[in-house]
């Protein structure tokens, strides 16, 4: 790397590759960093994960469609935890093994954090301009100092940003995984179907886009009506439309649902405010305020009131994974100024 010299961040502006690895797609992009700040995200490109044998391919796939050579330094977000000798991540059959990062992907250098925690550097760093309000207090979200990131997808990511003056601590949660809290009849049967299949079930099997598919179905069944054979996009396409009534229907108890789950991690975070991300959350952010996202929120009893006074906010930029990882390889190799 130019202009570096030891114990200190080189002042022009260098270049990283950065990938956001999900269960459906895997971003890549060329980040320009300069000492503490994200510049700009070149030669963005993404990719089906199925479409590739795994991350090495597709990492060399990348290198191949942009026609360059790609920067000796990287950083890397998956959807898995991040830790151990082997990553499995969640919703994809590759197998990424940290030890191994160097030497495969010809780097000197690297960060790897789970996607979710890669969207918490981004939000802790991107200004008030990158949010849209949902509901709550209309405040600024700089103006936190605890805040939640939710964001429905393939998964259910969560993560906790808490900032203290003007540093920012990451602390990655696999919050989508705690069990799935019914609230009224209708959600006690989609636990109880679920658990006929699983011993055990999360919120991710209920509030994330698959979950829709669970929803929908038991609607019909409730209903006596036969639900439409459509694999998860093309069901989600239904729900968008409008054109259809159970889909509809379907979309608002996911809604609740959200909303049950978003207010259940404020409490637990103990947070200022609430950001919604991921992407489905992105899509389905305008559709919020009118739902009965915010009415389950804030039903938390004896807490309501607190919880009113918790800001929710849309995460707007579009590439937060591909930013966050670039902004946690800054962290995590900052070094002082001597």
């Amino acid at each position: 790397m130019s202009g570096k010299t030891e114990g200190s961040w080189p002042a022009a502006p260098e270049e990283i590759v950065v990938a956001d690895i999900g269960g459906t797609h895997a971003r890549f992009a060329i980040a320009v960093i300069q000492k503490d700040q994200v510049i700009r995200l070149d030669n963005q490109v993404t990719m089906k994960s199925v479409d590739h044998n795994s991350f090495q391919i597709a990492w060399e796939a990348y290198g191949a469609e942009i026609d360059r050579e790609l920067p000796k330094d990287g950083a890397i977000a998956v959807a898995a935890p991040v830790g151990g000798d082997v990553i499995h991540l969640t919703n994809s059959s590759w197998l990424i093994r940290p030890h191994l990062i160097r030497e495969k992907l010809k780097l000197n250098r690297f960060s790897l954090v789970n996607d979710f925690g890669a969207v918490g550097h981004a939000v802790a760093l991107l200004g008030d301009d990158q949010f849209q309000h949902i509901c709550g207090p209309d405040s600024p979200i700089s103006e936190k100092h605890s805040i939640t990131v939710v964001g429905p997808g393939t998964g259910l990511g969560v993560v906790h940003v808490l900032r203290k003056g003007d540093e920012y601590h990451i602390s990655e949660t696999e919050g989508g995984h705690i069990d799935f809290a019914p609230r009224d009849e209708f959600e006690d049967r989609l636990l109880d179907s679920f658990r006929k299949q699983h011993s055990r079930v999360s919120v991710e099997r209920i509030v994330a886009g698959p979950g829709m598919q669970a929803i929908y179905r038991m609607l019909a069944e409730i209903e006596g009506q036969t639900p439409k054979q459509l694999d998860d996009k093309a069901l989600w396409k239904l729900v968008f439309s409008g054109d259809d009534n159970l889909a509809a229907a379907a979309f608002d108890r996911f809604c609740l649902c959200l909303g049950s789950f978003a207010g259940d991690m404020a409490l637990a975070h103990g947070s200022g405010a609430v950001v919604i991300s991921g992407g489905l959350g992105n899509r389905i952010a305008h559709q919020l305020p009118s739902s009965g996202f915010r009415g389950r929120f804030t039903a938390k009893g004896r807490f309501q009131s607190l919880m009113e006074q918790i800001s929710v906010k849309q995460f707007l930029n579009d590439e937060p994974g591909l930013y966050g990882a670039a902004a946690a390889f800054l962290k995590e190799h900052e070094a002082p100024v001597l």
